[in-house]
């Protein structure tokens, strides 16, 4: 299998065995709500273009890819991305940092990868929760990275900001892999109950979530879902590629 297949604009990649240490990286990943997010938001369509690696966080992505190109993919969600580094440090006893989320949800992690990944070296810091950041915002956030110096940093501040923050101050970072992985925070805290296994094998993993939380995910699945399905329909029937 390929390790990296074309949707469009977006080079998507298809195993975490890719990931290297030993240059920086950026990962992130796509799915139908930010590749329909990305079409209006230019700085997050580049941030995707320009990652080093990203994967299909999304059932959506993978099926878009059977009916374009013919070929199979598998769902790389970000929890998967997220343990797969984190087993990775844990066996080189390497360093990781936690960026985004509450103090509270920051300790609760520590103490869960203290237990589950000895070997790993974790430290954490909380940004001021607003929309944008100021240039002081920034210049703490950067500081308190650079400190530590990891093998990984960990951003978990929601997308479109997440991506688009890394890709701004990605080169004054001093991390090895740079990882976006938002609600991970929350599942791995406790804080967010991640669907079982069998809603995830069967590429459901949205629906217990929009069922318990239909308000926040309503754009994303009752808008940006049948846009998504209608450009890769267009794409299809007009032997076009997605843009």
């Amino acid at each position: 299998m390929k390790n990296t297949v074309n949707m469009g604009p977006f080079k998507v990649t298809t195993s975490l065995d890719k990931i290297s240490f030993k240059s920086q990286g950026v990962i992130n990943t796509i799915n139908p709500h930010s590749y329909v997010v990305s079409k209006n938001d230019i700085d997050f369509k580049r941030a995707l273009i320009q990652s080093d690696y990203l994967f299909p966080d999304g059932i959506g992505i993978v099926l878009a890819h059977r009916i374009l190109n013919g070929g199979r993919i598998h769902k790389i969600a970000g929890y998967d991305i997220f343990i797969h580094l984190m087993k990775e440090l844990n066996k080189n006893k390497g360093s990781c940092f936690f960026l985004g989320s509450s103090n509270l949800t920051l300790e609760l992690i520590k103490k869960k990868a203290a237990k589950e990944f000895p070997d790993v070296c974790v430290s954490c810091f909380s940004p001021p929760y607003k929309k944008t950041f100021t240039t002081k915002d920034c210049k703490e956030m950067i500081s308190a990275v650079n400190t530590t110096k990891p093998d990984v940093l960990f951003v978990g501040m929601t997308a479109p900001k997440q991506e688009k923050w890394v890709y701004e101050n990605k080169d004054l970072l001093k991390a090895e892999i740079i990882c976006s992985i938002g609600a991970v925070f929350d599942f791995y805290s406790g804080n967010v109950k991640r669907p079982s296994r069998l809603w995830i094998s069967l590429g459901l993993e949205w629906l217990p979530r929009f069922i318990k939380e239909p308000k926040r995910l309503f754009r994303r699945n009752m808008i940006s879902t049948p846009k998504f399905i209608f450009a890769v329909l267009i794409s299809k029937i007009f032997n076009k590629e997605l843009n």
